[in-house]
C-alpha cells in the first residue's frame, strides 16, 4: 500500500499524458522511425486512460489521512529516498484542488508539486493556478493523441502516408476503444464540458489568475472539447460510425442551438460534419485498390437495418432545435440515397431509396441553402480544415448533379438569372441614373431620394457585385473576358455608376468590384487613368468650380454625420490593390503636377490621421479604417527604394510655366517616418493603445482588424529602419533642404500620453503575446534587431526595459516565450496542414532567428546591453560576479539562456541527438553561436561555462552528437558543429589552465577514443572510465575499434564543391554582366561578400524597360527569361560563396580545437605514443581529404595551417619520444643520451632498433610523400598556402635530425675503425630516406621551392630557403645543389645581394622601415653558407662570384658610430627593434661567416677564395680596421672580431696577392701590401688585449654590465675571447710558416722579452689608441702569459664540464633551486607555472648546451697551448741558437748577412711590411740572456706539469698524441743550453 500512496512528482494527471503526446507527435508527425516501438508500448501502458477518458481518480480516505499528516510525517516520492515533508499551505491547496476538480488528494498534491517545479515557465503565477493549467494541459495532451491516433487510422478519405505496421497498430488500437464505447464517451464530454461552468468553480476557489490565465485556461477547455469532437470527425472520415453510434450523434445535433452571431460553433461544426462523412459514398466513384474492402465496410451499402433506422429517424416529424441543422442532415441523407439507388444490385433497398425526392423536399422546406451560408460557411473554423469544405462542396454539386430539377431559380422578372441579365440591369440604371445628375453648379453628391433603387433592388445589385467580386478575384479569365466583353463594358458602366447619386453602401461594392478587377496589371493601367478622368478623388481644381467634389466631400459629410464608412474604406481597398498590380510615376500628367501625392495626402490627412477623432456607429469599424488605409502605406513604402532622383526636384511643364513634380509616395512616407511627425506619432499611439487592448486578453469588436493594423504600423517601422541609411546618404549628398532623424532616435522620444520614453518598450510587449499573434512579436522582434546594432542606444534600452520591475519581467518572459514557441522550420507535423498554420510556424520560426540574432548584435556591444539582460546576467555589479542558476533556484527566472538550452538539449538524451540540429537548423546554428560568445567573452565567460559545466554537461551532451549530418542544410550544419567545436576548445583551454583534470579528460576521451564508449550511460561506469588513458591501442582486436570522433567530424566535412555552370547569354554582354554582379556586392550579416540580388533584378529590369522601339517590345519576354537565368546563376553563386564560407569557417574551428588539443590540455593526458597515433591519423585524413581531385582549392589556407600544427606537434612528440641510445657502445654502460637529452640505460643489446618512434618509418613516410603532393597540387599560385607547408616539411625534417648531444669527451675514445663500422643508427636511416623520397619527386619538386625562395612573399622565401638550407645539408648526392647551380636559381639569389644592398642601407636609419627585408637577407646568406659548407658548393658560389659581390655591397661600410656612453648607460633597450648598431650587426656577421665558410671548405682553390675575401676585406677596410681598432667589449663586438680574425688569419697572408685576379702594377701593389701589413699588425694588437692581463679587466667590466640573461651572455663572451685568441695564435703561425722556411731565416713576431709590462709604454688613459704603437713588436711575454692562461683556463673548463656531465647524469637528484635556475636561464619568466617534468626537460636542455660550450672552450684551450707552445719554441730557438746580438763583433757582419737575407725573402715572399728590423736590431746580448734567464723561471716545473696533465686529459682523446709533450721537452732543452 505504501507505494500506491507514493507521490508522482511528474504528476500522473500531467506527465505521464504530456509523454504520451509527445511519443505520438514523434511517431505520427514527426515520422520518427524509433518512436514507433516506444508508441506501441505507451498506448499498452496507458489503454485504460484511452478507455476511462477524463475519468479522474477518486477521491480516498486513507489519501486524505495521508496527505493530512504530510506536514509532519511527508510523504514518498517515487524514485527518491526517504520522505518529503509537505508545508501546510500546500496541503491545504491540495484539498481545494481536490474538490475543484473531484480527484484524489495525492493526485491534487502531485499536480501542486509538479506546478512549483514548472513555476519558471509561468513567470507572475502561483503554484495552484500553475497547476490548474497542468490539470488541463493533461487532459489537452490526451484528446489530441486520440485525435492523432484516430486521424492516422487506415480509412476512406485519406492517409498520412506512415508505415503500414504503424497503421495497423493505431487502428486496431482505436478499433478497440470504439467497441468500449468512445463515441458515446466523446458526446458526454462534450456537453459536460463547459467553459463557463468549469470558471465559475475555479472563481469561486480563487483559482483564475491575470487574463493571461483566463485566456489560456479558457483555450485548453476549449481545445479538450475540440479534439474529442475532431476525433469522432476524423474516425467518420475514414470509416463511418456504426448504427447506434450514428444515431447518437443524430441524437447530440437535434439539441445542438446557434451562437450569438449565428454560426455554428467550431465542436458542433466538427460534429456534424462527422455526421455528413458518415452519409459520403463519394470514394466509391474513385478507382483504389482498397474502394472494395471500404464498400464492405460501409453500413449504408451493406446493413439494411442501419438504412432503416436512420431514414425512420431523419423522417420523423420532431423538429430539433435547429431546423436548418436538421434540413442539412436532410438533405445529405437524401443525396445518399440518390447516390446508392444509382449503385448495382441495390433493389432490395428500392423502398428507401425512392424516398431521397421526399426527403430533399423537407430539406429546402427548412431553407437548407440559407442555414449553410449563415450558419456554417462563416463558422470560424470552417476554413481551416480541407475536410470541411471538400464535403460542403461535395453537398451541393451532388445537389446540382443528382437532383437537377430542383434547381429552377427565377429572376424577378421571370427571365433565367444570367450575366446577361445582371449587366443589362447595371446598364439600364446607369441610363437611368445618369439623367438625374444636377448640374455642375448645383450642390452636387447630395443623396436626393433616388427614382432608380428600391431597397429590395440595391440587395439584390449588392449580392450580385459581391458574386462578380468574389468570381474576378479568382479566376484571371473571368476577370479579363468580363472586362473586354463588347456589349457589357463592366468597368466603364461601374465608373458611370460612381459619378450617379446613389447611396455610399452600393457605391462601396461598385469601388469593391472595380478593385477585384484592378487585380490585373493591364485592367489596373487604365483604371488608374479612369480614376483621374472621373475624379472620384478630386485632384484638380477648375477656378470656376465653387464647392470640392469627390470622396473627401463624402466622407466629411455623408459617412461622418451616419458614422458608417464603407466608402471610404472600399475606396482605400481600390487604391490598395491598384498601388499592387500597376503603378504610373506620371498620374495626372497635363493637368496637374504628376504624381500619386493627392491621394497619398487624402489618405494620410483625411483618413488615416483623423480616424481616431471620428464616431463610430459599428465599434470594429474605426480598426477596419485603420487596417485599410495601414495597408496601403505599407504596399507604397515596401516598394519603394530610394535613387538618386528622387533628391532632385524635377520640374514639369504645365500650361505654360515650369511647375515641381511630386516626389514618389515612398519618398513622402520615408520623410514623414523620419520626423516627429503627427503620422509617426499616431502610429507609435496606435501601437500602444494595441498592446494594451491585447493585454486584456478580453475579445473586442474588431480585434482582428486592430491587429492588422498594428502590423501594418510595425511592418512601416521596419521597412523604415531598414531603408533609412540609403535614404539619409542620398539625402545628405543631395540639395534638398529637408532634415530627417534615424528612427531609432525618434523611437527613443518621449511618448506625450505617458510621458516617458516607452516606446520601444511598447514595441518589445508584443512579444508577449507571440502565441496568440505570431506576426506582431515577429514584427517586434525585426524591430528590436535592426535598432540594436547602436551601443548608446542598447545603454538605453536596458534602462528602460529594466526600470519596471513587473515591465522588466513581462518583456523578459515574452522573449523567452517566443524562444519557447515549438515550430520547426519544415513544417513537418501534418495534421494541421493548412497553409496558414505553416505559415505561422515559419513566422513564429523568424521571430526566433530576430531574438537569437539580437542576442548575437548585442553581445557584441559593450555591457550593460540587452543580450546581458535577456540571458540573466548581472547589470548593476560587475558581469563576472553574476552566478548563473536553473530556473526557479534563488528565485533566478527563466531567462532567454535557459530557452537556448532547452532548444538544443532536446534528443540529447537519445542516439539521434540534439532534435534542433535536424529540424531547425538555423535555430540551431544561432543557438550554438550564442553559447559560444558567451563562453568567448571575457566577462560572460567565467559564470557561463561554470554553469554548462556544473548544471547542463552541455559540452558532454553535445559533443557526444558530432558530427551532425543534414545533408539538406549543409551549411546550417557546418556552422552549428564549428560554433560547438570553438566552444569545446574555449571549454578544454579553461579547464587545462584552472587543473580541472577530470573535465579535461572525459572531454579528451569522447574527441580521442577509437575504443567505443558506452553510448550516453547513465553517469555509471565513471571511475574506470578516468583512469582509462585517452584510446586503448594495446587492445589489438580492431573488430572493436571506432573511428575517433575528431576524425569522423573531419570525413563529415565534404571539401568538394559543386560550381554553378558559367553563363550562356544570347542578349547580355557576358564581361558587362560579370560587372554589374560585382557592383551589386555587399557584405551579409556573416562577414560574407555575396551579391544582392534584389539590387541586381531592378539594375537588369530597368535596363530591359530603357530600350526603346518595336523590337525591344518584341524581344521583351526572351530578356526577361534571360534576366531570369542571371539571377539563378547569381544564387547559386551567393550559395557556392556561403557553403565554401561555412566550409572554412567549420575546419578553421576544428583545426583550433585540435590544436587546443595539442597544445593546450596536460600532455600527460595522453600516453606518448597514443598523442603520435593520433596525430599520424589525423595528418593522413586531412591530407587525403585535400588531396582528393575534387577538393576545393579555396580550403587549401586553413587545412595547410593545420598541417603545419600538426605537424610540429608530431616533430616534438616523437622527439620527446625517441628513446633509442644516441651512443650505442658494444658492451659499454656508459649513459645513453635520448632527445632533449633526457637520460636511460642503454636497452640490452639483444634489442635491436626497430624503427623510428612507435608510429614506425613507413608512417612518417605517408605523412612526407603527403606533404611533398600538397605543396605540387597547389602549383604557380598559393604561395602563402605552401609557406606553412614548408614550415611543415622543416618540422618533419627535423624528426631526423640528431638532437644536441653532450659532448662527454667519451666518443672520442673510440678508434677510427669503431666509427667507420659502426652500425646506421635511425636518424641517419630515416635521413637516408627521407632524402630518397624528395628526391624521387625530381625537378618538379624542385622547382617549385627554388621559384619560392627566390621570388614572392618575404615569409614565403624565408621558408623555401630554411628548406632548401635543411634538404641540402642533407642530400648526400648533391642533387639539389646540382639542379640549383644548373638552372641559374643560385646565380640569381647571388645577383640578388647586390639589390638587396640599397634595401639593407634603408634599414640602418634610426628609425627604420620594416625590417622584412633584414630577415629575408639573413635567410639568404644561412642558405648560401650552408651550401658553402660543401665542397661543391664552395666552388659553385666562387664561381657564381658571391665574394665578388659582396665586396661591391655598400651597406658593410655604414657601420654606425658606437656611442661609448650609449653603451653602458641604455637601462632598457627598444624590445623588438633592434639598435641600429645591432641592425649593422645582423647585416655584417652573415657576410663574414660565409666567408670563413669558403675559406673553410675550398681546399682546392683556396688560394682563389682566400684572393676573393682578401680583396673583400680591403674593399670594406675602413669598416675591418674600424672593428680591429673598436674598444668595446660586448658580445656583438666580440663575435664580429671573433669572426673576422678568423677570416684575416685564413686569408691575409703572404703569398695570396699573387693569386689576385687583378694585373697589380707596382704602387697599387704597394697600396696591397701596406693592407695586409696593417691587418697584421692589428691581429697581434689584439693579443695583448685579449691574452694578456687586460683581460680580467675586462671581463670585470663586463660582468657589471651585462643585462638580462646574464649566464648565457658570459658563456659567449668567454668563448668569443678564446676564439679570438686562437684565430690570432693561429695567424701567428701561418705567418711563421709561410715567411720562414728555415730555422736561421726566421721572422721572430715577438721580440725577445718576457716581461708584459715593458709593453706598457706611457700612460693609458686614452683607451682608444692603439695597445702597441705600430713600430713595436709585443714581446714573447704575452706568449708566455696566455699559455699560462690557457693552462688555468683549461683546468676551471675541464672540472665545469665534469661537474656539469654528472648533474646531466643525475639531473632529477638535483635540489629545486639549482633545477630552477637551470630552467630560468633558457625560460627567463614563468618557470613556476611548468610541470616538473618539463622543468628537468629545460634542465637537461641548459646542462647539454654548458657541456657543450666547455667542451668548445677546452678544445680551444688546447689549440691555443699547442700554438703558444710552438711559437714560443721556435722563437726560442732563433733567439737562443741562431740569433746574433747587435753588441757581438761581428755585428756588422750580421746585419749585412741579415739584409741579404731579407732581400733574400722578398724574392720569394711578398713584402709584409712588417718592420721587424726595428724589433730586431734592438736585440743585445743582453736581452738574450735575460730572455733565458726569464723562459726558465717562467716555464717552470709546475707549467711543464700543468701542460702534460692537459695532454694526459685532453690531447690523447683528440688522437694529437704527444705534440705537447715534444714541445715540452725540446723547450726545456732549449732552456737547458748555456750560450758561450
Amino acid at each position: 500500500m505504501a507505494t500506491l500512496l507514493a507521490v508522482n512528482s511528474a504528476a500522473s494527471l500531467w506527465g505521464p499524458y504530456k509523454d504520451i503526446w509527445q511519443t505520438v507527435g514523434n511517431a505520427l508527425w514527426r515520422r520518427q522511425p524509433e518512436a514507433v516501438h516506444l508508441l506501441d508500448m505507451i498506448l499498452k501502458k496507458h489503454k485504460p486512460d484511452f478507455i476511462s477518458l477524463f475519468r479522474n481518480p477518486p477521491k480516498n480516505v486513507q489519501q486524505h489521512e495521508k496527505v493530512q499528516k504530510a506536514s509532519t510525517e511527508g510523504v514518498a516520492i517515487q524514485g527518491q529516498q526517504g520522505t518529503r515533508l509537505l508545508p501546510e499551505q500546500l496541503i491545504k491547496e491540495a484539498f481545494i484542488l481536490s474538490d475543484l476538480f473531484d480527484i484524489g488528494e495525492l493526485a491534487a498534491v502531485e499536480l501542486l508539486l509538479a506546478g512549483e517545479h514548472q513555476q519558471p515557465h509561468f513567470p507572475g503565477l502561483t503554484r495552484g493556478l500553475v497547476a490548474v493549467l497542468l490539470y488541463w494541459d493533461g487532459k489537452r495532451c490526451i484528446a489530441n493523441s486520440l485525435k492523432a491516433l484516430v486521424q492516422s487510422r487506415r480509412g476512406k478519405t485519406w492517409t498520412l502516408e506512415l508505415s503500414p505496421e504503424l497503421v495497423s497498430m493505431t487502428t486496431r488500437f482505436t478499433e478497440e476503444l470504439m467497441e468500449q464505447g468512445l463515441t458515446y464517451k466523446v458526446l458526454t464530454l462534450v456537453s459536460q464540458i463547459d467553459v463557463n461552468n468549469e470558471f465559475e468553480k475555479l472563481q469561486r476557489e480563487r483559482g483564475l489568475g491575470s487574463e493571461k490565465h483566463r485566456k489560456e485556461v479558457s483555450d485548453l477547455i476549449k481545445e479538450c472539447r475540440q479534439s474529442l469532437a475532431e476525433s469522432l470527425f476524423a474516425w467518420a472520415c475514414q470509416s463511418p460510425l456504426g448504427k447506434d453510434d450514428t444515431l447518437l450523434l443524430i441524437g447530440h445535433l437535434e439539441k445542438v442551438t446557434l451562437e450569438a452571431n449565428g454560426s455554428l460553433d467550431a465542436v458542433n461544426l466538427a460534429l456534424l460534419m462527422a455526421l455528413l462523412y458518415c452519409f459520403d459514398i463519394s470514394f466509391i466513384e474513385q478507382s483504389t485498390e482498397e474502394r472494395d474492402d471500404m464498400i464492405h465496410q460501409l453500413p449504408l451499402l451493406t446493413e439494411r437495418q442501419y438504412i432503416a433506422t436512420i431514414h425512420s429517424r431523419l423522417q420523423d416529424s420532431q423538429l430539433w432545435k435547429l431546423p436548418g441543422l436538421q434540413a442539412t442532415v436532410r438533405l445529405a441523407w437524401a443525396l445518399a440515397l440518390r447516390g446508392i439507388s444509382q449503385l448495382p444490385d441495390v433493389t432490395a433497398l428500392a423502398e428507401f431509396t425512392e424516398a431521397d425526392e421526399a426527403m430533399a423536399e423537407l430539406a429546402i422546406a427548412d431553407n437548407v441553402f440559407l442555414f449553410l451560408t449563415e450558419s456554417v460557411v462563416v463558422s470560424e473554423n470552417f476554413y481551416q480544415e480541407e475536410f470541411y469544405i471538400r464535403r460542403i462542396h461535395n453537398l451541393i454539386t451532388d445537389f446540382l448533379a443528382l437532383m437537377p430539377m430542383k434547381e429552377n431559380i427565377q429572376g424577378t422578372g421571370g427571365s433565367p438569372v444570367s450575366w446577361e441579365h445582371f449587366f443589362h440591369s447595371l446598364m439600364l440604371y446607369h441610363e437611368h441614373l445618369r439623367k438625374d445628375l444636377p448640374s455642375a453648379d448645383s450642390v452636387q453628391y447630395r443623396h436626393l431620394p433616388s427614382r432608380g433603387i428600391t431597397q429590395k433592388e440595391q440587395d439584390g445589385l449588392i449580392a450580385f457585385l459581391q458574386l462578380t467580386s468574389t468570381i474576378i478575384t479568382w479566376s484571371e479569365n473571368a476577370r479579363l473576358a468580363l472586362c473586354e466583353h463588347p456589349q457589357w463594358t463592366p468597368v466603364v458602366v461601374i465608373l458611370g455608376l460612381l459619378q450617379c447619386s446613389i447611396p455610399p453602401v452600393l457605391k462601396a461594392e461598385l469601388l469593391k468590384t472595380l478593385a477585384a478587377f484592378g487585380k490585373s496589371p493591364e485592367i489596373a493601367a487604365s483604371l488608374w487613368q479612369s480614376l483621374e478622368y472621373t475624379q472620384i478623388l478630386q485632384t484638380v481644381r477648375v477656378p470656376s468650380q465653387r464647392q470640392a467634389i469627390g470622396i473627401e466631400v463624402e466622407l466629411n459629410e455623408i459617412e461622418s454625420r451616419c458614422e458608417e464608412y464603407p466608402l471610404t474604406r472600399a475606396f482605400c481597398q481600390l487604391i490598395s490593390t491598384l498601388v499592387e498590380s500597376s503603378f504610373p510615376s506620371n498620374l495626372g500628367a497635363g493637368l496637374r503636377p504628376p504624381g500619386f501625392d493627392p491621394y497619398l495626402q487624402f489618405l494620410r490627412d483625411s483618413v488615416f490621421l483623423r480616424f481616431r477623432t471620428r464616431a463610430y456607429r459599428r465599434a470594429a469599424e474605426k480598426w477596419e479604417v485603420a487596417e485599410v488605409v495601414l495597408e496601403v502605406f505599407y504596399k507604397l513604402l515596401r516598394d519603394y527604394e530610394p535613387q538618386l532622383e528622387d533628391f532632385v526636384d524635377q520640374f514639369v511643364e504645365l500650361q505654360g510655366e515650369e511647375i515641381i513634380a511630386y516626389k514618389p509616395p515612398g519618398f513622402s512616407l520615408m520623410y514623414h517616418l523620419l520626423n516627429e511627425s503627427p503620422m509617426l506619432e499616431l502610429a507609435l499611439s496606435l501601437l500602444e493603445e494595441g498592446v494594451k487592448q491585447l493585454d486584456t486578453y478580453a475579445p473586442f469588436p474588431g480585434k482582428k482588424h486592430l491587429e492588422k493594423a498594428v502590423q501594418h504600423c510595425l511592418a512601416l517601422l521596419n521597412l523604415t529602419l531598414q531603408k533609412e541609411n540609403l535614404f539619409m546618404d542620398l539625402l545628405r549628398e543631395s540639395q534638398l533642404a529637408l532634415i530627417v532623424s534615424p528612427l531609432e532616435q525618434l523611437l527613443q522620444g518621449i511618448n506625450p500620453r505617458t510621458k516617458k520614453a516607452d516606446n520601444v518598450v511598447n514595441i518589445a510587449r508584443y512579444l508577449y503575446h507571440g502565441n496568440t499573434n505570431p506576426e506582431l512579436a515577429f514584427e517586434s522582434a525585426k524591430i528590436l534587431c535592426c535598432i540594436s546594432c547602436n551601443s548608446n542606444i542598447q545603454i538605453k534600452l536596458v534602462g528602460d526595459f529594466t526600470h519596471d520591475q513587473g515591465v522588466s519581467q513581462k518583456l523578459m518572459a515574452g522573449f523567452v516565450e517566443c524562444l519557447d514557441s515549438e515550430d520547426t522550420e519544415e513544417f513537418v507535423r501534418l495534421e494541421e496542414g493548412s497553409e496558414l498554420e505553416k505559415k505561422l510556424a515559419g513566422i513564429r520560426h523568424e521571430t526566433r532567428i530576430h531574438i537569437l540574432n539580437l542576442l548575437i548584435t548585442s553581445l557584441e556591444r559593450n555591457p550593460p546591453n540587452l543580450a546581458l539582460y535577456l540571458l540573466g546576467f548581472e547589470l548593476k555589479k560587475p558581469v563576472s560576479t553574476t552566478n548563473l542558476q536553473d530556473p526557479g533556484v534563488l528565485g533566478c527566472p527563466r531567462t532567454c539562456l535557459h530557452a537556448i538550452l532547452n532548444i538544443l538539449e532536446k534528443g540529447t538524451e537519445g542516439r539521434t541527438g540534439p532534435v534542433a540540429v535536424r529540424e531547425s537548423p538555423q535555430l540551431a546554428e544561432l543557438c550554438y553561436q550564442v553559447i559560444y560568445q558567451l563562453c568567448a567573452c571575457s566577462d560572460t565567460s567565467g559564470p557561463t561555462m561554470r554553469y554548462l559545466r556544473t548544471s547542463q554537461d552541455f559540452l558532454f551532451s553535445q559533443l557526444q552528437h558530432l558530427p551532425f549530418s543534414n545533408k539538406e542544410y549543409e551549411m546550417s550544419m557546418l556552422n552549428q558543429m564549428s560554433w560547438l567545436m570553438k566552444t569545446a576548445s574555449i571549454e578544454l583551454r579553461v579547464t587545462s589552465l584552472n587543473r580541472q583534470r577530470s573535465h579535461t579528460q572525459r572531454l579528451l576521451h569522447l574527441l580521442l577514443d577509437d575504443m567505443p564508449v558506452k553510448p550516453y550511460s547513465d553517469g555509471e561506469g565513471g571511475i574506470e572510465d578516468e583512469n582509462r588513458s585517452v584510446s586503448g591501442f594495446l587492445h589489438f582486436d580492431t573488430a572493436t575499434k571506432v573511428r575517433r570522433k575528431i576524425l569522423s567530424i573531419l570525413d563529415s566535412i565534404d571539401f568538394s564543391q559543386e560550381i554553378p555552370e558559367p553563363l550562356q547569354l544570347d542578349f547580355f554582354d557576358r564581361a558587362q554582366i560579370e560587372q554589374v554582379i560585382a557592383n551589386c556586392e555587399h557584405k551579409n550579416l556573416r562577414g560574407q561578400t555575396v551579391c544582392n540580388v534584389k539590387l541586381l533584378h531592378r539594375v537588369l529590369v530597368a535596363e530591359v524597360n530603357a530600350l526603346q522601339g518595336m523590337a525591344a517590345i518584341g524581344q521583351r519576354p526572351l530578356l526577361m527569361e534571360e534576366i531570369s537565368t542571371i539571377l539563378q546563376y547569381v544564387v547559386g553563386r551567393n550559395k557556392l560563396l556561403q557553403c565554401l564560407h561555412a566550409k572554412r569557417h567549420v575546419l578553421e574551428s576544428w583545426r583550433q580545437l585540435v590544436e587546443i588539443i595539442l597544445t593546450a590540455c596536460p600532455q600527460d593526458l595522453i600516453q606518448a605514443e597514443d598523442r603520435q597515433l593520433i596525430i599520424r591519423d589525423i595528418l593522413q585524413d586531412v591530407h587525403d581529404k585535400i588531396l582528393d581531385d575534387e577538393a576545393a582549392q579555396e580550403l587549401m589556407p586553413v587545412v595547410a595551417g593545420a598541417v603545419f600544427t600538426l605537424t610540429a606537434h608530431l616533430s616534438q612528440a616523437v622527439r620527446t619520444e625517441q628513446k633509442q641510445p644516441l651512443v650505442l657502445g658494444s658492451g659499454e654502460t656508459h649513459c645513453a643520451f635520448m632527445l632533449d637529452s633526457s637520460f636511460a640505460s642503454p636497452p640490452p643489446a639483444e634489442n635491436p632498433v626497430v624503427g623510428f618512434a612507435s608510429i614506425g618509418d613507413s608512417s612518417l613516410h605517408i605523412i612526407l610523400k603527403k606533404l611533398l603532393d600538397f605543396i605540387l597540387k597547389t602549383g604557380g599560385g598559393f604561395q602563402r598556402v605552401r609557406t606553412h607547408l614548408y614550415g611543415s616539411l622543416l618540422y618533419y625534417l627535423q624528426i631526423a635530425q640528431r638532437p644536441d648531444e653532450p659532448d662527454t669527451l667519451e666518443a672520442a675514445k673510440k678508434t677510427m675503425w669503431e666509427r667507420l663500422t659502426a652500425p646506421e643508427d635511425v636518424f641517419s636511416k630515416l635521413q637516408r630516406e627521407n632524402i630518397a623520397i624528395i628526391e624521387s619527386y625530381g625537378a618538379a619538386l624542385m622547382e617549385v621551392v627554388c621559384r619560392d625562395a627566390c621570388d614572392g612573399h618575404e615569409i614565403g622565401r624565408m621558408l623555401a630557403l630554411a628548406l632548401l638550407d635543411r634538404i641540402v645539408s642533407v642530400d648526400k648526392q648533391q642533387q639539389w645543389l646540382l639542379y640549383l647551380s644548373n638552372s641559374g636559381y643560385l646565380k640569381v639569389l647571388v645577383d640578388s645581394l647586390v639589390e638587396d644592398d640599397h634595401t639593407l642601407q634603408s634599414l640602418l636609419t634610426p628609425q627604420p622601415p620594416l625590417l622584412k627585408a633584414l630577415y629575408t637577407y639573413e635567410s639568404k646568406m644561412a642558405f648560401l653558407t650552408r651550401v658553402a659548407k660543401i665542397q661543391q658548393g664552395a666552388l659553385e658560389l666562387l664561381r657564381s662570384g658571391v665574394i665578388v659581390r659582396l665586396a661591391q655591397c655598400q651597406v658593410y661600410d655604414m657601420r654606425p658610430e658606437m656611442d661609448p656612453q650609449s653603451m653602458f648607460g641604455m637601462r632598457d633597450p627598444p624590445v623588438f627593434i633592434p639598435a641600429p648598431v645591432d641592425r649593422y650587426r645582423q647585416i655584417l656577421l652573415p657576410a663574414l661567416r660565409l666567408c670563413q665558410v669558403i675559406l673553410t671548405s675550398s681546399t682546392a682553390q683556396h688560394l682563389q677564395a682566400a684572393g676573393q675575401v682578401l680583396q673583400f676585406l680591403i674593399s670594406h677596410s675602413d669598416t675591418i680596421q674600424a672593428i680591429l681598432r673598436c674598444q668595446d667589449v660586448s658580445a656583438g663586438s666580440l663575435q664580429e672580431l671573433a669572426l673576422l680574425t678568423g677570416i684575416i688569419s685564413k686569408a691575409a697572408l703572404p703569398g695570396i696577392l699573387n693569386e689576385l685576379d687583378v694585373d697589380v702594377n707596382e704602387g697599387s701593389l704597394m697600396e696591397l701590401q701596406g693592407h695586409i701589413g696593417r691587418f697584421q699588425r692589428q691581429c697581434l694588437g689584439l693579443l695583448s688585449r685579449f691574452g694578456g692581463s687586460d683581460r680580467l679587466r675586462q671581463f670585470k667590466f663586463q660582468d657589471d654590465n651585462v643585462e638580462g640573461d646574464r649566464v648565457s651572455k658570459k658563456d659567449e663572451l668567454e668563448l668569443a675571447m678564446q676564439q679570438i685568441c686562437a684565430n690570432v695564435m693561429e695567424y701567428c703561425q701561418s705567418l711563421m710558416l709561410q715567411i720562414s722556411p728555415t730555422f736561421q731565416h726566421a721572422v721572430c713576431l715577438f721580440t725577445p722579452s718576457l716581461s708584459e709590462t715593458i709593453n706598457r709604454d706611457g700612460p693609458r688613459q686614452d683607451t682608444q689608441a692603439p695597445v702597441i704603437p705600430y713600430w713595436r713588436l709585443p714581446g714573447l711575454g704575452i706568449i708566455v702569459y696566455l699559455l699560462k692562461q690557457s693552462a688555468n683556463d683549461f683546468f676551471s673548463y675541464y672540472d665545469s664540464h665534469r661537474r656539469s656531465v654528472n648533474k646531466l647524469q643525475n639531473v632529477e637528484q638535483l635540489p629545486p633551486d639549482e633545477i630552477k635556475e637551470l630552467c630560468q636561464s633558457v625560460m627567463p619568466v614563468g618557470v613556476e607555472k611548468i610541470s616538473t617534468a618539463q622543468k628537468y626537460v629545460l634542465a637537461r636542455r641548459r646542462l647539454v648546451k654548458l657541456i657543450n660550450n666547455r667542451a668548445k672552450l677546452l678544445s680551444l684551450c688546447s689549440f691555443i697551448i699547442e700554438t703558444c707552445l710552438f711559437i714560443l719554441w721556435r722563437h726560442l730557438e732563433y733567439y737562443l741558437l741562431h740569433c746574433t746580438p747587435t753588441d757581438s763583433q761581428d755585428s756588422l757582419f750580421a746585419s749585412r748577412t741579415l739584409f741579404k737575407s731579407r732581400r733574400l725573402q722578398d724574392s720569394f715572399t711578398s713584402e709584409t711590411n712588417l718592420d721587424f728590423r726595428s724589433g730586431l736590431t734592438g736585440v743585445s746580448q743582453h736581452d738574450i740572456d735575460q730572455l733565458q734567464a726569464d723562459a726558465i723561471n717562467a716555464f717552470g716545473e709546475s707549467l711543464q706539469k700543468k701542460l702534460l696533465d692537459i695532454e694526459g686529459l685532453y690531447s690523447k682523446v683528440r688522437s694529437r698524441y704527444s705534440f705537447i709533450q715534444a714541445l715540452v721537452r725540446r723547450i726545456r732543452g732549449l732552456l737547458r743550453i748555456s750560450r758561450n
